[in-house]
């Protein structure tokens, strides 16, 4: 029977193109299948002689023995990377450059091996692999090589953290240890990583490489294990900080372990990712986006575009499209070239998988599978689409991480907007549109922390990458990538806070006969009040709280602010979205025009402030306070994004946002220019603020309302709860609605402020129990402030035909 050419072309069917594994196995043959410890530049069977095995999730046949690491082999491996500390960082800058010169072409060099390497062990297509993963790796070596040479030009007054926890997930293992390990180095810290028990393999492989180029023993350990492994690394009191990528379970526990100590923590966690297409959109495009959204890597990937928001009027078309691709995908063995979707990680993921489907479907998705053959052993899982989800379906809110894919329908890009924010997540979206005007406006509005304009899924180690709300914080890559394993010295050594009673450094006055006289006349009361939503309230208690002198008399009483306070500033401060919106030169107007009145009352401010800390004090306070607001005001429209020219056919716009409203415990040793230096970079981006004052001197409040009152800053923007600072802490740390935490105030305050905030993961900034000289200008200066007060979206946005 006679076939055209074009009714051959849609019967073709792809025949096998197997990779060569034998490489790889012959790697694994040279060790004799079983691993230890990388520990000081060699390798170390585990304390505990315990091991596990590694398999291949497509066959199931185990690939090798996986040390078991303990907590004394943590031990081992961080006293090891804290020995290698001095020698590394008194490197010069370009000697750090040439190792990780070094590493990005030897894994060129190993580029073949360590791609089928990573598939036998994780089960993703070895085109993946070879084609994305691999590549990705060496540029984040080459990458960071350059940074590493640029360090001390790049980030004066800044140095590395120290000794690094590193914990990585099984989905990209290869990819993930570059993207923390390649800035670790380059910034001068020493490493100790803990790769996923599922996927150890390339994490062993690039210890192997580290001896070929003959890195200095000590500086990148990696200990293999189970979650127990990682537990004791997060809980090592010798480890400076933590890098952590995985669920956000994990990163909650981690967030609470790690609350009473002074580890910097950054954390890439879950995603419940929108893939928003407009009826303008190239739909056909759309679609092979949607491919790579969602089914690249079975679904495993935390940015996956798994919830496809659908403009109403091409929903039924683009269905008909999807399920037209779908059945063209092709599920088997990995290591076939011609695969699409490879094998999932291990069984209690597939069985995950499936429960949630199972529970969509009760709750009223219809499912539907297209008709391709699966194989008959090994984890798979076929492509799966589930129509009709109603936005709050738990298909719709958690993370199933599987090759499934939710779909809804919206009318209005606000809808569209509306129903993208509506997750607990922030870290990727899609959107699809012909409309520069459109994608851009909708990108600007999503919560996540990287939106790509019709593509999916790229990646650059110039670009950062990281999430909002409870997909963590933290970004990973870029130059915003490199501040995760930096401190500022003046920060980093600052002593203790030691809280002491403030005296007076004048002697009382003698009180003038004609005062003496009156005596006897009843004063004029002096209670304060709070500043809720631009006007002064009382509190709920109907309580107030005396506040005296140094010397003990009475200067009047300032309410006391309880849960409902708290919850009524939250509210007021969630409703001041004009603030945000406003523009950075009328933000910058409003800040020179609080310096101005403050400047014109500064006599009489400093007057009443030098009852409680004294005239010297009081009138250096006011004169910092002036500064502090010019430099904050100068800095609002000067504190800009960036554009990043990643090697496609794309640009990045790395915008700073605000990070949306900010509970903050100010310093007490200060009134003050310590509220007006933490709260001005906070406001000064478009963030709003619900502020608890100096404990020691809560009537500033009055003075501060009546500034703001005359300065134009907008009902809400600004709110100030007096009372208990560690009573009001806890409603703040606990409550919900808040993005974000800052706490000034001594170490066991900071560490209950973080304690109590993992509920939501808002983001915690403290000065870790450190004393912060208020009066130097120098934190203003270095954006210090500025970048707790941002976070980074990046937008992809392509070009060309």
């Amino acid at each position: 029977m006679y076939m055209s050419i074009v009714e051959k072309f849609v019967t073709m069917d792809y025949g096998p193109a197997p990779e060569d594994p034998r490489e790889a196995l012959a790697w694994l043959d040279k060790h004799n299948r079983r691993f230890g410890h990388f520990i000081n530049g060699a390798w170390h069977s585990p304390l505990e002689a315990k091991y596990f095995d590694t398999t291949d999730p497509s066959t199931g046949e185990k690939l090798s023995d996986i040390a078991q690491g303990s907590a004394l082999d943590i031990d081992a491996a961080v006293k090891s990377a804290r020995a290698a500390l001095p020698q590394w960082q008194s490197l010069t800058p370009h000697t750090r450059a040439r190792y990780l010169y070094a590493l990005a072409r030897q894994i060129q060099k190993h580029s073949r091996r360590l791609a089928v390497l990573e598939t036998l062990d994780n089960g993703k297509p070895i085109r993946e692999s070879r084609d994305i993963d691999i590549p990705l790796v060496a540029r984040h070596f080459y990458h960071h090589a350059g940074w590493a040479q640029l360090l001390t030009q790049e980030f004066p007054g800044y140095e590395a953290c120290g000794v690094v926890g590193q914990i990585i997930p099984w989905n990209f293992p290869l990819l993930m240890l570059a993207w923390k390990i390649a800035p670790a180095l380059a910034t001068g810290n020493t490493v100790v990583l803990k790769p996923a028990e599922f996927t150890p393999l390339t994490a062993l492989a690039f210890a192997e490489i580290c001896q070929e180029i003959d890195l200095p023993p000590g500086v990148v350990n990696i200990v293999t294990g189970d979650g127990h492994t990682g537990e004791a690394l997060v809980a090592h009191p010798d480890v400076d900080k933590i890098a952590f990528t995985g669920s956000t379970e994990v990163g909650r526990a981690i967030r609470k372990a790690t609350a009473s100590t002074h580890k910097k923590l950054s954390l890439e966690l879950g995603g419940k990712s929108p893939f928003i297409i407009f009826e303008d959109a190239d739909l056909d495009s759309a679609v092979e986006g949607l491919v790579d959204g969602i089914w690249f890597n079975q679904g495993q990937v935390c940015c996956a575009g798994s919830r496809l928001l659908m403009q109403e009027s091409i929903a039924d078309q683009l269905i008909a499209k999807i399920c037209d691709r779908m059945n063209t995908l092709r599920v088997g063995p990995p290591l076939d070239k011609s695969i699409d979707i490879g094998a999932i990680i291990a069984r209690v993921q597939l069985d995950r998988i499936q429960r949630l489907v199972d529970q969509g479907v009760a709750e009223g998705a219809t499912c539907w599978q297209p008709s391709i053959s699966m194989p008959s052993r090994g984890l798979y899982f076929p492509p799966t689409l589930l129509s009709n989800v109603h936005p709050t379906s738990v298909v719709a809110q958690q993370e199933i991480f599987g090759p499934v894919l939710a779909a809804m329908t919206f009318r209005t890009p606000t809808e569209a907007v509306e129903l993208a924010n509506n997750t607990a997540y922030g870290l990727a979206a899609c959107v699809w549109s012909e409309s520069i005007n459109v994608s851009l406006h909708v990108a600007s509005q999503i919560k996540a922390g990287v939106v790509w304009v019709n593509c999916t899924n790229l990646f650059d180690a110039s670009t950062g990458f990281g999430g909002y709300r409870e997909s963590g914080y933290g970004r990973e890559g870029g130059r915003e990538g490199l501040l995760e394993y930096l401190e500022p010295t003046w920060f980093k050594h600052a002593p203790p806070l030691h809280p002491r009673p403030l005296a007076i450094d004048q002697p009382p006055q003698q009180i003038p006969e004609s005062v003496a006289d009156s005596a006897n006349t009843p004063p004029i009361d002096r209670t304060v009040k709070l500043f809720i939503a631009g006007k002064q309230a009382r509190p709920d208690s109907g309580y107030s709280l005396e506040v005296r002198a140094a010397d003990g008399r009475l200067l009047g009483e300032a309410p006391l602010g309880n849960r409902k306070d708290i919850r009524n500033a939250v509210e007021a401060a969630r409703k001041a979205t004009a603030w945000a919106k406003a523009t950075a030169h009328t933000r910058a107007q409003v800040l020179y025009y609080l310096a101005e009145n403050l400047s014109q009352r500064r006599e009489e401010i400093a007057q009443r402030l030098s009852d409680v800390v004294g005239k010297q004090q009081a009138e250096s306070e006011v004169a910092a306070s002036i500064e502090r607001l010019f430099t904050y005001a100068a800095w609002t429209d000067k504190y800009e994004g960036a554009i990043h020219n990643p090697p496609f056919r794309n640009v990045t716009l790395a915008m700073q946002e605000p990070i949306g409203t900010i509970g903050i415990l100010c310093p007490q040793e200060a009134p003050l220019v310590g509220f007006l230096s933490a709260v001005m970079p906070a406001i000064a981006v478009g963030n709003t603020v619900v502020a608890i004052p100096s404990e020691i001197y809560p009537l500033i409040t009055a003075d501060l309302y009546q500034l703001f009152e005359t300065s134009d800053l907008p009902a809400g923007a600004v709110n100030i709860v007096t009372g208990r600072p560690h009573e009001l802490l806890k409603t703040l740390a606990e409550h919900d609605d808040l993005d974000a935490l800052w706490c000034f105030a001594d170490a066991p305050t900071c560490a209950t402020a973080k304690s109590l905030s993992i509920g939501n993961l808002k983001q915690v900034f403290t000065n870790e129990g450190r004393s912060i000289d208020w009066f130097n200008p120098a934190p203003s200066s270095d954006r210090f402030f500025l970048q707790h007060a941002t976070q980074i979206k990046n937008i992809w946005v392509p070009y060309g035909e």
